[in-house]
């Protein structure tokens, strides 16, 4: 994981679409780094994917937060496919605790 990295963002978003997705990405980082409620997360996704409504895109801005922080958006998600309604989302990728 890298410390100081720039979120992904639209030159296109207005300051409220700015906020959701830079929430989702924020999300994604308590998921790897202690875990987050399951709705929490879902709840930011939902807010993002009305911010950025097309799969490519979507895609597109995971790659590159991936890039950027080591963190991936998709995994996340996934993992909270898999986790009961009031659980907590954890990624465990070797480089956490």
């Amino acid at each position: 994981m890298q410390e100081n990295y720039s979120y992904p963002l639209n030159s296109d978003w207005n300051q409220d679409d700015i906020v959701k997705v830079i929430a989702l990405y924020n999300a994604v980082e308590t998921a790897y780094e202690h875990g987050i409620k399951r709705e929490d997360f879902l709840q930011k996704y939902r807010a993002f994917q009305q911010v950025v409504p097309m799969k490519m895109e979507q895609k597109q801005l995971d790659k590159d937060f991936e890039f950027e922080s080591g963190y991936s958006i998709y995994q996340v998600f996934k993992q909270s496919q898999k986790t009961k309604n009031n659980g907590k989302v954890r990624i465990y990728d070797g480089n956490n605790n």
